[in-house]
């Protein structure tokens, strides 16, 4: 890579997962109006993955000039808003254990489509640019890359919701993706954990 092109590489990451920021903050709003809307469980959570890549990409825009310390502040931060939408949707699970009554099948698949549509153009754009940044470039892509598959199912439930006439495939199905968001949290959680102990070892600070 040329001097010139080594100065643009961040510049290129940065502007491009802002833009995946906004469309994933602009998607977590309409999925999470039409979920509440029809009562779905799966798309309750679908649209935390939403919330979730709208932080990865803001703090891999931020990260790319941070120090280290400031860094794993900003993940924990992160964590914690992954977390709290999960709970939420969570709690909307626990309630339609006793009532599973079926969401309307049309929206949330149309809906599942549509976010289907986002996480693919966003993968595509950070395809162009996930070998910049190291680690945090490929996260992103590969967030939205992966997202893609759980819209996809979501689309399969109401499918299969149809077919049913239950509640019960769109309440496991959320309660399946609420648990990977968890594990998301906890695992971005953990990271920047260890990124603070790296800080302060840099720092010469003693470790407990």
């Amino acid at each position: 890579m040329t001097p010139d092109a080594q100065l643009a590489a961040p510049s290129a990451l940065r502007r491009t997962v802002l833009v995946v920021a906004g469309l994933n903050g602009a998607g977590f709003v309409v999925e999470a109006a039409v979920a509440l809307a029809i009562g779905s469980v799966a798309l309750v959570a679908d649209s935390v993955d939403f919330l979730e890549d709208t932080s990865v990409n803001l703090l891999v825009a931020l990260a790319l000039g941070w120090p280290l310390a400031q860094r794993a502040l900003a993940g924990r931060a992160m964590a914690l808003v992954i977390l709290v939408p999960a709970l939420a949707a969570a709690w909307t699970a626990v309630q339609k254990v006793f009532d599973p009554v079926p969401p309307a099948a049309a929206p949330l698949a149309v809906t599942a489509l549509g976010a289907a549509l986002v996480n693919g153009l966003c993968a595509l754009l950070l395809a162009r640019v996930r070998h910049h940044g190291g680690s945090l470039g490929r996260a992103a892509w590969l967030s939205a890359r992966n997202d893609v598959a759980v819209n996809l199912a979501v689309v399969a439930v109401a499918g299969v919701t149809v077919w049913t006439a239950s509640g019960w495939p769109d309440l496991v199905l959320g309660v399946g993706i609420v648990a990977l968001n968890a594990t998301a949290a906890w695992e971005v959680w953990r990271l920047a954990g260890e990124e603070r102990l790296a800080a302060r070892a840099l720092a010469g600070d003693e470790l407990d």
